[in-house]
């Protein structure tokens, strides 16, 4: 839960009677979410809906400073401590943090704090520690004579609540101090929190049980420490990071990063990604590149803490009454927000697979707004415990597809308008009924693979993408168009707005021939919403997209936009056969797998003779990336006449089905595993894998003790840093093409060398 600063507008004005109801109404709101937040370890609104009405109320200090007390929230740290627990006084105050939301306010808060910390010593230049901000529980150690007396919640920085045992379960917390040179006694602080594997693994072990899984690592770690049963607590997988000192005792360096490597050598649990920069703009550097690798940390990060190095400056420095003045900390946007949980729809997928997702009140987050979310299927529905018209916590971590974690139960209370999921028996697309795929199963599956018409969308789309013919005309709204066709009423599949009726591709088997149908492809529409002028905001009508203005009254007429699609089909045919055996749907099989099948036999008349005979599935599980569940696939799916009928139909069309093979490139990386990372000049992702494959090595995706080599473009990241600490080689681009023509042993020889510790 965060806090920012602002700067004084001051007028000697008396506030105006709505601007101190206002106030009144706000400081209320901030304690009450303060209450939850720290004491219940239960938010009602996410931080970013907090951090606007606590920015609101220093808005209205600063405008009217005859407002604030020394009972504002603005003057405080934290919330109150817990009847629960005994309390405890800190032998030194705990701060909160200053906080800044964009590069603009952090390089005046860094410029400011230079000027100052320069004028206290001007013959010292100011460097900075970086550190990543742990979103988890600040928790102050006591260690007398090397062995821990005491742990304490932070509180409200003054008193905190004893949870000694607690923290004894924890095994990053070394009850006894190693090495020596430790002071006699002295206070070290840190967060809690729960690794991000550790947190996903206990849900799920969780949701297998039917409970509710946990809503996030920061209430889990918070809930987890304050149990009163340490037995309980030992069950959550709680780690701890230090980062701070407190009152200490014969303590005597002169830099914080001096003293983070000395409680390392104690058997302290200190943060790996903690670094020490000369500049400003390094550090602005810091926030960029863990902005961008965040997901790949070891815990959650809501920010990044930037601190002036020398402890000597930070005591001159001082402190406000809630903050110190020698510590900033940067919040990247937002990636947990509260909103409304509408409705919760169903969608086929393309393998017949029938998911819940649920809709809700559009919500900005993580950079993008959300209007929609995957519920994976009914057992998460439930053991989310969501129900419709619920207030709901939405997370979307970068890129990665928007998960509905779980309600805010407390919200729940006095609303009769809720409503359970009901998971429908028959396919809202063909009306078939649905069923597990085979017994056992969680997934609920339309079997009608062949004619449900929202299947065939889902499978004309995806065969149009990038990782299997990459036809950049067939999107899922041409994807849509061709094969529901034109007509008046829309219905809805996957949150894509459809025209009803029957199109002109009732089966894959015609996509190649399309160049026959032109009179039926003139008419093909896509209905798009489009904002309505002068109709306010909210009103919106469908529009039709797939055809040009020029044309609408001609319809029979192809467009420009068809003529690329036929156009871009064609070129398709020349796609190497991996692509297109990823391109017929079939489950379990991918690029990776579709890549080591088209390797081993080279064209789809060898891999047909193998599955018409008796030993396909052992044969296909022996190759790498393939193995028995994607083998049984593979044969099961051949076994169906119109899937045959398929691949005959694009034969004839003209699809190339045969690999041409290069008698000269030798097997020189067999049975090596190697990842590409990063931009390559001469390579894209898919040739650079393919010229790996073609060698016989394996092309993975993950970085591990297994790998055998890194091969290192531009802006690699963190499987780069990764690498480096496994002791994997790392190649570049020319270190890659030596690995390619003269293999593993000359490439060991040019790997690039691991940077040093400085």
């Amino acid at each position: 839960m965060s806090e920012n600063a602002v700067t004084p507008v001051e007028t000697t004005n008396a506030p105006p009677e709505a601007d101190k109801a206002r106030y009144d109404q706000l400081v209320e709101q901030i304690r009450s979410h303060r209450d939850a937040y720290y004491q219940e370890d239960a938010p009602l609104i996410s931080d970013v809906e907090y951090d606007a009405l606590f920015h609101e109320l220093q808005r209205l200090e600063a405008q009217y400073p005859i407002l604030a007390g020394q009972d504002s929230p603005t003057q405080e740290v934290g919330g109150e401590v817990s009847a629960a627990f005994a309390s405890v006084t800190h032998a030194s105050r705990m701060y909160s943090l200053e906080d800044v939301f964009s590069l603009d306010e952090l390089n005046a808060w860094l410029e400011r704090a230079q000027v100052n910390a320069q004028r206290l010593h001007p013959q010292t230049p100011v460097k900075w520690l970086c550190e990543v901000k742990i979103d988890g529980l600040a928790l102050n150690l006591t260690y007398r004579e090397g062995k821990l007396v005491r742990a304490a919640t932070r509180g409200d920085g003054t008193t905190g609540e004893d949870v000694t045992h607690n923290a004894l379960t924890i095994s990053d917390i070394p009850q006894e101090l190693s090495g020596s040179g430790w002071p006699a006694e002295f206070e070290v602080r840190g967060e809690v929190f729960i690794a991000t594997d550790d947190f996903n693994a206990y849900n799920e072990t969780l949701i297998a049980q039917g409970k509710a899984p946990l809503a996030n690592p920061r209430n889990a770690a918070a809930g987890s420490l304050r149990q009163k049963d340490p037995e309980q607590t030992a069950k959550r997988p709680l780690r701890m990071f230090v980062h701070g000192l407190g009152r200490s005792r014969d303590f005597e360096m002169t830099e914080q990063s001096e003293a983070y490597e000395l409680m390392r050598d104690w058997g302290l649990p200190v943060s790996p990604y903690g670094r020490v920069v000369d500049t400003i703009a390094e550090a602005k550097d810091y926030i960029a590149e863990h902005g961008e690798k965040r997901h790949d940390l070891i815990h959650d990060i809501d920010g990044i803490v930037i601190k002036v190095n020398d402890l000597a400056t930070q005591e001159q420095l001082g402190y406000t009454s809630r903050v110190p003045r020698w510590a900033v900390a940067y919040k990247y946007p937002p990636e947990e927000v509260h909103t409304k949980l509408l409705d919760i729809q169903v969608q086929v997928g393309r393998t017949g697979r029938v998911t819940p997702f649920g809709v809700m009140e559009p919500v900005l987050v993580a950079g993008s707004t959300v209007a929609r979310a995957t519920l994976h299927n009914q057992e998460v529905v439930k053991a989310k415990n969501v129900k419709i018209g619920d207030t709901i916590i939405l997370r979307k971590a970068g890129d990665v597809i928007p998960e509905i974690v779980g309600p805010v139960l407390p919200l729940r209370e006095g609303n009769t308008e809720l409503r359970d999921f009901v998971m429908p028996t028959e396919c809202p697309s063909c009306g078939q009924p649905l069923a597990p795929a085979k017994e056992g199963d969680v997934d609920i599956r339309c079997l009608n693979a062949e004619s449900c018409p929202a299947q065939l969308t889902e499978r004309v789309a995806y065969l149009g993408g990038r990782s299997a013919l990459d036809i950049e005309a067939l999107g899922y709204e041409a994807a849509a168009a061709l094969t529901s066709g034109p007509g008046e009423d829309p219905a809805t599949q996957g949150g894509v707005i459809l025209p009803a009726g029957p199109g002109p591709l009732h089966n894959e088997s015609q996509l190649f021939n399309l160049k026959d149908k032109l009179e039926e492809l003139g008419e093909v529409k896509v209905w798009r919403e489009k904002r309505v002028k002068g109709e306010g905001t909210g009103k919106f009508e469908l529009v039709p997209y797939f055809y040009s203005k020029a044309t609408a009254k001609k319809p029979s007429a192809p467009t420009r936009s068809t003529l690329k699609l036929l156009d871009e089909l064609e070129k398709a045919k020349d796609n190497p056969l991996w692509r297109v055996l990823v391109a017929l749907s079939i489950r379990h099989v991918g690029p990776n797998a579709s890549r080591a099948i088209a390797t081993r036999y080279g064209s789809m008349d060898a891999l047909l003779e193998v599955l018409d005979s008796g030993s396909a599935v052992a044969e296909l599980s022996e190759i790498d990336s393939v193995g028995s569940i994607i083998a049984e696939a593979l044969v099961d799916w051949f076994k169906v006449d119109w899937h045959r009928e398929i691949v005959s139909a694009w034969q004839a069309a003209g699809v190339k089905m045969k690999d041409e093979q290069d008698e000269n490139i030798t097997k020189n990386l067999e049975n090596l595993a190697i990842v590409v990372t990063g931009t390559l000049e001469n390579y894209s992702r898919d040739t650079a894998k393919e010229a790996i494959i073609v060698r016989g090595g394996k092309a993975t995706g993950s970085v591990s003790k297994k790998t055998d080599f890194l091969v290192a473009g531009e802006s690699a990241g963190s499987k780069l840093d990764k690498a480096q600490s496994l002791g994997v080689p790392v190649l570049d681009e020319a270190g890659f093409g030596v690995l390619l023509d003269q293999g593993p042993d000359a490439a060991r020889e040019v790997a690039l060398a691991a940077p040093t510790e400085g």
